[in-house]
């Protein structure tokens, strides 16, 4: 099997390392995945013609390793159109991202916007995180547990066009993991997104500040003033024993399937049937 292996930590981040661990059993894996840190950029891709590196870093039995300075579903498009061109993989890993990408992050994750790359190509994608943001992680959960979720998913993908698979973990040990469900995205949102920049609170997020440097911080121009997105997560969906933020609370390993395509025929039927339509 040809794997494709990405995420949106960067091609240092322990979690890709952990999970090309896992799936040397399963194949040939070539890794492109962001030179630095990429966090919600969901489906972004590096436009405008100006120039993006790109660079084989190291080659190891059974597996590539390259970087490319762009956003996560730019990674998943090289590897597509330069690297296995014109054959494709026949699967796409995202991950293992480093936080839960659960209920609404849905969408904004890199993570899943990487797997997203892969199935809009027709390939079976699979995103993987853990609900833990250190860059020190314990990932031994999700080394113990993931190849059986895997191995199922892989026999049993959907042929639909455009299936997502999205898999979280509980920052647990494998021990204390109750098992896997199957879940729906909860409604979540944040409350007091934006507060002043503080360089404490971000290094608290030491993943974010993996493969950065001072330069990457920007000098602020007279006038300005510098905040960080952090916020306060509200759960909507607190009451609903389905929702994944719960059931990985509650020390599950989630499972949601989603699909690329999000046109909604149940709400074109509705408006149809109170005549939007009409012949001009």
């Amino acid at each position: 099997m040809k794997i494709l292996v990405t995420n949106d930590d960067g091609w240092y981040a322990k979690g890709i390392q952990t999970l090309v661990e896992i799936m040397r059993p399963y194949g040939e894996i070539t890794v492109i995945a962001p030179k630095k840190h990429q966090s919600g950029m969901s489906m972004a891709v590096n436009l405008g013609r100006s120039p993006i590196a790109v660079k084989r870093i190291k080659d190891e039995p059974g597996v590539s390793w390259w970087y490319l300075d762009g956003t996560p579903s730019s990674c998943v498009k090289f590897g597509i159109d330069n690297i296995y061109f014109p054959e494709k993989p026949d699967l796409v890993l995202s991950g293992i991202n480093h936080g839960g990408n659960y209920g609404t992050a849905y969408c904004y994750s890199g993570t899943i916007g990487a797997a997203s790359e892969g199935a809009l190509a027709g390939i079976p994608s699979i995103a993987v995180s853990l609900d833990a943001f250190k860059a020190d992680a314990d990932f031994s959960a999700v080394s113990k547990l993931f190849p059986a979720i895997l191995e199922k998913l892989i026999e049993n993908h959907s042929r639909d066009y455009g299936m997502i698979y999205n898999v979280n973990f509980p920052a647990l040990p494998a021990s204390e993991i109750k098992g896997v469900k199957l879940a729906k995205q909860a409604v979540m949102r944040w409350e007091r997104e934006f507060q002043p920049f503080d360089h404490k609170t971000f290094e608290m997020l030491s993943v974010m500040t993996m493969g950065r440097s001072a330069d990457d911080f920007p000098i602020p121009e007279d006038g300005e003033e510098q905040y960080m997105m952090v916020g306060e997560v509200v759960n909507d969906s607190a009451a609903d024993p389905l929702a994944d933020m719960n059931l990985i609370r509650q020390g599950y390993v989630t499972i949601s399937c989603h699909r690329l395509l999000s046109h909604d025929l149940e709400e074109n039927a509705r408006l149809a049937a109170l005549g939007i339509e009409s012949e001009l």
